[in-house]
């Protein structure tokens, strides 16, 4: 899979916590929760998923659980990232602890997050 990179999350303080441990510019969308099957074909179509490399960053609770089971059926091809079961989160994961994560999917973080 060729094209630019993506992230999805779910809302936006996901995305804000993203930019602030990325030390690259990436896209990232926000699902604001579950989508709807129109809603997700809009999204799909409209930043051009089928053709980038997609990263799934999303709770892990129920919601996320739903949310990543969609876009794994929708986004076949796309990769996923997981935090620690324990901060439950990605708002609510440690800055060090989501840099981590990101690193191991080869993205760039700010070396402060990187302890």
């Amino acid at each position: 899979m060729d094209g630019e990179r993506i992230v999805i999350v779910e809302g936006i303080t996901d995305k804000k916590k993203l930019n602030k441990v990325l030390d690259e510019k990436i896209e990232i969308i926000c699902t604001h929760g579950t989508l709807g099957i129109e809603r997700m074909e809009e999204m799909i179509f409209e930043h051009n998923l089928d053709e980038r490399t997609v990263y799934i960053l999303v709770d892990e609770d129920d919601s996320g659980f739903k949310l990543r089971k969609m876009l794994t059926e929708e986004l076949p091809h796309a990769e996923h990232i997981y935090i620690d079961k324990a901060f439950r989160e990605v708002a609510a994961t440690p800055e060090p602890e989501l840099a981590r994560a990101l690193l191991s999917r080869h993205f760039s973080v700010k070396s402060m997050y990187l302890i």
